[in-house]
């Protein structure tokens, strides 16, 4: 990966689009349970998604190949989607983006009191 290439974020699209065309060829219900697993593995994204690219192409892989062994889908990821990307992202301490929002908010709330109370 070059400069250009990390600046433009053309390399994150260029693996998202590899993605999508791997995900095509899934079945059905196969290709529903990956739009599912990557809107909410987004969640755990850093700024650039750079972060999510091997957990995303380990999903896959797995959904390529149970596909291919034909079992079904509920058999793979059972009844929690959510949870189970809770696992692949880290586990159920994994912070995403709303609890980095939260702590930012919080220390900035506490500084601004911390001034005010001086």
């Amino acid at each position: 990966m070059n400069f250009w290439e990390t600046i433009t974020g053309s390399d994150i699209t260029r693996e998202w689009k590899a993605f999508d065309v791997r995900a095509e060829a899934l079945p059905a219900d196969y290709r529903s349970a990956w739009e599912q697993i990557s809107a909410h593995l987004l969640s755990y994204s850093d700024l650039t998604g750079r972060n999510l690219t091997p957990i995303l192409d380990g999903a896959l892989g797995l959904l390529e190949e149970t596909a291919s062994e034909k079992q079904s889908i509920h058999e793979v990821l059972g009844d929690d989607i959510e949870g189970f990307c809770a696992a692949l992202a880290g586990g159920e301490g994994a912070r995403n983006y709303r609890d980095r929002w939260r702590e930012q908010l919080n220390r900035n709330v506490a500084r601004k009191l911390g001034k005010l109370g001086e």
